[in-house]
């Protein structure tokens, strides 16, 4: 010990040269380790066993007991079909009216909503509750899949993860990575495919743009789910087939084509299944009977299909052998197209009317069907599965507005390389094509970039601690004789009791007849779907929040218990950045 401590204090040690590269290193240390990478080594991997873990019980459940059972059945009897779907639709319709706080919210639909309006936070209430309804939904012969409740369950597992370790030095912001890298490890397990997985979780948010600063966690998540759900089922490529061993050169011009096509499809689709959405979303009538007639509606398209075209193939339920029967097996195109159609038309009485799951599937397999029927019929070419191919991505691509997701899904599981330029062509002509139209509600068109400026800075740093606020009792008039009058602000937050509930806009008082203004408080036409944060939210993520689409005009600041603790605006955050 003390030969050591004479050789660390020699001269060596205390160079003026020596010192100096030391701290350069550690300067360049600090800066290659800015982003604090090291936690998602510990926390992604968590985030992926656990998804990884229900994923498989979600998918052994369904698609080796339940499905295997009932697809048999449902071929051999058609009348049940009917039975079936209606049963299992009721239940689901009975598990989501009574048992979760809002029966619209639900599967990718939810994970997209909490990433852009609620900090990737998820109520973990009625979590197993969402997954029985959607193993009711899809086991039953919902025209959906798997890929609902795997992104659903993954994002709230990163979700609740985030609230467990949180006192181990996570951020504000990193729950709506941690939501996401859930999302894209429940999308690799389900089918088995971890670099489509990485990619649909980083594009879901947006129509075009990625989730940029939630790629390292979710490729470790992914990764991680993947290897802990192939370690019990087994690794076989869940859609695997051989592709053909070249291309021609006119098959880009024709994969052009067919992507054409297919955005044209997409366009009426998504557009159709959004108006049937929200139509039963605004209906009045018991979520239970929606389902009930989502459920009818579902089977009447596969009990017309399999009496008409007695066969194998049936438009409803997950669909994962239809998916490899219409790319191995050739199929009279008139079957093709058939069953595309109907296809479609299930999945908008199975989802639209509230079925738990998401369409990544259905899209899927109608892009196949009628890429095959394409390759027949129109370019007369033997490599049926590889117009198969396109279609499946270009479909895919219009559908989700998701055009990686689309073309990695193709190369991950054909195995080659021969797919992947006719894949990419089809796939950004049919995105170009269907412009805007998404099947999503709730998908943003670009994320926001952060200020450096705000780094590191918190919400309470720059918040309005004195608000003008009015209690939800007050009338209107009594609101714009007293407060209004006196205060020149646009916008107030509404207390009711000692908890703010939401904000009015002077600008909205213009929808209100002055001589309704008795009749009417302020509570009753107050905006409840203020978006509201804690102190210690993180400023960039505060600027997102305000300046996204359709974005709140301030932020209310509050507490656990719901109290208020101030106001934040853009032009708070504005002052600070100058400052």
């Amino acid at each position: 010990m003390g030969i050591l401590a004479s050789f660390l204090d020699s001269s060596f040690f205390k160079h003026p040269l020596l010192r100096k590269y030391t701290a350069l290193v550690n300067e360049d240390l600090r800066a290659t380790y800015s982003r604090d990478i090291q936690k998602w080594l510990l926390v992604a991997p968590i985030i992926g066993i656990l998804t990884g873990l229900i994923i498989t019980g979600i998918a052994v459940l369904i698609l080796d007991i339940i499905w295997a059972a009932l697809l048999p059945y449902y071929l051999a009897h058609h009348w049940a079909i009917v039975v079936g779907l209606v049963a299992g639709f009721f239940v689901t319709g009975l598990i989501m009216q009574f048992r979760t706080p809002d029966p619209d919210e639900h599967s990718t639909e939810e994970i997209v909503r909490s990433y852009h309006e609620h900090q990737g936070d998820i109520d973990m209430h009625p979590f197993w509750w969402k997954l029985l309804a959607a193993v009711t939904t899809v086991g039953s012969g919902g025209s959906a899949a798997l890929e609902g409740p795997s992104i659903y369950s993954g994002g709230a597992i990163g979700s609740w993860l985030w609230t467990k370790l949180r006192r181990f030095g996570l951020e504000t912001r990193d729950r709506r990575i941690m939501l996401i890298s859930g999302a894209a490890a429940g999308m690799s397990a389900v089918f088995r495919a971890p670099l489509t997985g990485i990619v649909f979780a980083l594009e879901m948010p947006y129509k075009d743009d990625l989730a940029h600063e939630a790629l390292l966690p979710s490729l470790i998540a992914s990764v991680v789910a993947y290897a802990t759900l192939v370690s019990i089922v087994g690794a076989k490529p869940l859609f695997g087939f051989a592709g053909s061993t070249s291309f021609r050169a006119i098959d880009v011009a024709w994969s052009a084509l067919l992507g054409a096509g297919i955005g044209i499809i997409a366009i009426v689709f998504d557009i159709t299944f959004r108006r049937v959405r929200m139509f039963f979303i605004a209906s009045r009538i018991p979520h239970t009977l929606k389902l009930t007639i989502g459920g009818l509606g579902t089977a009447l398209c596969g009990l017309a299909f399999v009496t008409i075209y007695n066969g194998p193939l049936i438009p409803i339920g997950p669909n994962y052998e239809a998916v490899r029967y219409v790319l191995r097996h050739p199929i009279p195109t008139e079957v093709l197209l058939a069953f595309a159609a109907l296809k479609l038309l299930a999945t908008i009485f199975s989802l639209g009317s509230g079925g738990v799951s998401a369409m990544f599937v259905p899209l899927l397999l109608v892009g196949g069907a009628i890429g095959n029927a394409y390759a027949q019929s129109v370019v007369h070419s033997p490599t049926h599965d590889l117009y198969a191919a396109v279609g499946m991505a270009a479909f895919l691509a219009a559908g989700y507005k998701a055009p990686l997701t689309a073309v990695v899904f193709v190369a991950e599981t054909t195995g080659g390389h021969s797919y992947i330029i006719p894949s990419l062509i089809g796939a950004a002509v049919a995105y170009a094509i269907s412009g805007e139209a998404s099947v999503s509600g709730d998908q943003h068109l670009h994320e926001t970039a952060n200020l450096a400026d705000l780094s590191g800075m918190a919400v309470r740093d720059v918040m309005q601690r004195r608000a003008i606020s009015v209690q939800a009792g007050s009338t209107i008039r009594e609101f714009v004789a007293s407060v209004a009058a006196r205060h020149r602000h646009t916008i107030f937050p509404v207390y009711e009791g000692d908890q703010v509930v939401g904000t009015i806009s002077v600008s909205d008082l213009s929808r209100v007849a002055p001589e309704n203004w008795d009749k009417i408080t302020v509570g009753e036409f107050a905006d409840r779907g203020a978006t509201c944060v804690t102190d210690d939210c993180d400023l960039s993520e505060a600027l997102r929040l305000l300046v996204r689409e359709r974005g709140a005009q301030m932020l209310l600041v509050t507490d656990g218990a719901g109290a208020l603790n101030g106001i934040v605006t853009k032009t708070d955050i504005l002052r600070a950045v100058k400052q």
